[in-house]
């Protein structure tokens, strides 16, 4: 059950780091062009702390297994 966990945790991982990516390309090409990114960057935010949780619960599995 923990191995599943685990690989789960490390795909959205894998994904987050993906979204994360690309909306700061998003981010870049908006200032780039003049426009406002408020919004952007908040989303930006977001994703980044959502990355946060993704990669401490893939960390705490991680220690979990090699106990």
């Amino acid at each position: 059950m923990c191995e599943q966990r685990l690989a789960e945790a490390e795909e959205h991982v894998s994904l987050g780091e993906k979204h994360v990516q690309i909306q700061r390309n998003k981010v870049a090409e908006l200032e780039q062009d003049g426009h406002d990114t408020v919004t952007a960057r908040k989303l930006l935010a977001t994703f980044e702390d959502v990355q946060n949780m993704h990669v401490a619960d893939r960390d705490r599995l991680r220690k979990k297994l090699a106990l």
